[in-house]
């Protein structure tokens, strides 16, 4: 084998593995659940929140990339990532929550854009297989994310508590209440004292349930576990069943 044709199967070897990361739900997944413990242990006020949107911003960037978006598009949610966490870090230096407000709304934007991508991405792909579970999952697992953020916006801006009965709240304490939400388990240790608070959890948990029925269920009743790597031996034992082309003389 000369060293053109080497350096064809090289480039061929690290095409295929860029179109893995690019389909790499299980890294988005990670992400949030990452998210996750975080805003549990530490909050998202002061300088926490800088760590808290830099991961948010991570997980829907990754998120675009996976879902095999125009170039373009990920440059735009690098640049709002870029905007949201310099607005968290004014925030925390100066405490003032309106560089708060401003981020979270950027970080809400580009979670919207993500999940959106990811679930085209999701029913538009022509083989049901271990990564679209992966990402019918963590767009499941980004909407509490995402209400999150909403629900702490909402704390911010409106005048009285959030929760009834419940004047001083943990970031902690809205990520329980926007999951506890969505999978509708309903402790009712936490609600919402008022609109907006109400009519959102409400939205929550029909997006959820929806999800749940609809898709999720539908894509895991069609996921035939070992389909694709039966089909790529079959394709390797045909590809070495081929008779090789004669020799020159």
């Amino acid at each position: 084998m000369d060293g053109s044709a080497r350096r064809d199967r090289r480039s061929q070897r690290w095409v295929e593995r860029a179109e893995r990361v690019r389909d790499a739900f299980g890294i988005v997944l990670v992400l949030v659940l990452t998210t996750y413990v975080l805003m549990s242990l530490i909050g998202d006020r002061g300088w926490a929140s800088v760590l808290i949107c830099v991961t948010t911003s991570a997980t829907s960037v990754v998120a675009l990339t996976s879902s095999h978006v125009q170039h373009r598009f990920v440059r735009l949610a690098l640049l709002l990532s870029a905007i949201s966490v310099a607005m968290t870090v004014i925030g925390a230096a100066s405490g003032a929550l309106v560089w708060l407000n401003f981020s979270s709304a950027i970080q809400v934007v580009l979670l919207v854009l993500a999940t959106i991508a990811v679930l085209m991405r999701v029913i538009t792909t022509a083989e049901v297989n271990s990564r679209t579970i992966l990402g019918a999952i963590s767009v499941y697992t980004v909407l509490g994310i995402l209400f999150t953020f909403v629900y702490a916006t909402v704390d911010r801006i409106q005048g009285g508590p959030f929760f009834e009965g419940h004047g001083q709240v943990h970031a902690g304490d809205f990520l329980f209440f926007s999951y506890t939400t969505l999978t509708t388990t309903g402790f009712g240790d936490l609600v919402p004292g008022g609109q907006p608070g109400r009519m959102i959890s409400g939205l929550e948990m029909m997006a959820g349930q929806i999800f749940l029925v609809t898709l999720v269920a539908g894509l895991v009743a069609l996921w035939r576990p070992g389909e694709s790597l039966r089909k790529r031996r079959e394709r390797r034992a045909e590809a070495g069943s081929e008779p090789s082309a004669p020799a020159s003389p």
